[in-house]
């Protein structure tokens, strides 16, 4: 009975793995997109333009890892950044036509999913995941590893992936 509780640990790790992954590839092949692309698309997509600064706080992001992501949707032409009028230091970005088409298209993140039954929760419970979760990354030697809010896999700011 003892040894079975580490192999069911295990065993629930790895199907979030396994949805995480899924939900990324069904992502992919429907929008092009990776979760953190579209997390950032449609922080930028409600209809009025937004700083990069603005969507790095709302994700917590690095303002670099939004650079990088807002490049990507740019050179795919779902986004525009273009200097303020008010303050010509700052850009404003905002989804283009496409890029709304590209939202409309997309599958419910796994992210939405959680977040919208994580919240449910009583406090307690939502208290006591975290507390687990956060002993289980301890467990993994992985509590000094730097990670965005986002269940996607590999880094958040990687390049598209090639057909």
């Amino acid at each position: 009975m003892e040894s079975d509780i580490p192999n069911a640990t295990l065993r629930a790790l790895r199907r979030i793995l396994r949805a995480t992954e899924s939900g990324s590839r069904k992502l992919a092949a429907m929008t092009g997109l990776t979760p953190s692309q579209l997390l950032v698309l449609n922080e930028i997509g409600g209809g009025e333009a937004v700083t990069p600064g603005r969507v790095a706080q709302r994700l917590q992001f690095s303002h670099a890892t939004i650079t990088a992501i807002v490049d990507r949707l740019v050179a795919q032409g779902l986004a525009t950044r273009e200097r303020s009028d008010k303050d010509k230091r700052q850009f404003l970005l905002s989804a283009t036509p496409a890029g709304r088409a590209a939202l409309a298209e997309a599958p419910d993140l796994l992210q939405m999913t959680f977040a919208e039954r994580f919240a449910v929760l009583p406090a307690w419970e939502q208290a006591m995941i975290l507390a687990a979760v956060e002993k289980l990354a301890f467990v993994l030697d992985a509590q000094d590893i730097d990670a965005a809010p986002l269940l996607d896999t590999g880094a958040i700011d990687r390049a598209e992936r090639k057909g």
